[in-house]
């Protein structure tokens, strides 16, 4: 397994329309488990291919939820079905340091997706892991967070992320870092 290298924002992949994973294969299942280690090596809780460069529709989430890892991998997801009712959690991004904002979104969701053996999987999700899964998910369309809010707000996260990254450029994982 290898670690991924997180793209920044800003950069031409967060506005692109990713593209469902053709098969999944032995290639589909090492991405996914390069994904994961990415994730654990950020301390993250999602991560979609988008975010390490690459514009097609996989995603991996786990909430550790009690000290245990729950992973859930996500191939070409689809919602099928979002409440009317909406919840506000604080969202960040490791492509947008620095940053937080809090974002209302749906407070559940029922999704369609293909797990790492490329079985056919549904999943109902409330809470906040229903609001990862759909922050996670807004990357395939070209979407990130930031597009929730008003342009004004957006453009001052923004600048703040580019000012924190001149002055302190985020922590890049590899073989030699110490935690």
């Amino acid at each position: 397994m290898a670690l991924l290298p997180i793209i920044y924002a800003p950069h031409p992949i967060f506005k692109q329309v990713s593209a469902p994973l053709k098969h999944v294969d032995e290639a589909a299942r090492i991405l996914v488990a390069n994904m994961f280690e990415t994730l654990y090596a950020e301390r993250a809780l999602g991560l979609s291919a988008p975010m390490v460069g690459i514009a097609q529709r996989v995603a991996v989430v786990d909430l550790g939820e009690e000290g245990a890892r729950q992973p859930i991998t996500l191939i070409n997801p689809e919602i099928t079905w979002q409440s009317e009712t909406q919840q506000a959690f604080s969202e960040a991004s490791l492509s947008f340091p620095y940053i937080s904002a809090e974002i209302q979104r749906p407070s559940a969701i029922e999704l369609r997706y293909l797990d790492a053996q490329g079985e056919s999987r549904t999943l109902r999700a409330e809470g906040f892991l229903a609001t990862v899964i759909q922050h996670e998910l807004d990357y395939f369309e070209g979407r990130t967070f930031l597009d929730h809010l008003s342009r004004t707000k957006r453009e001052m996260l923004l600048k703040k992320m580019q000012k924190a990254m001149r002055l302190e450029p985020p922590h890049v994982h590899g073989p030699h870092c110490q935690h």
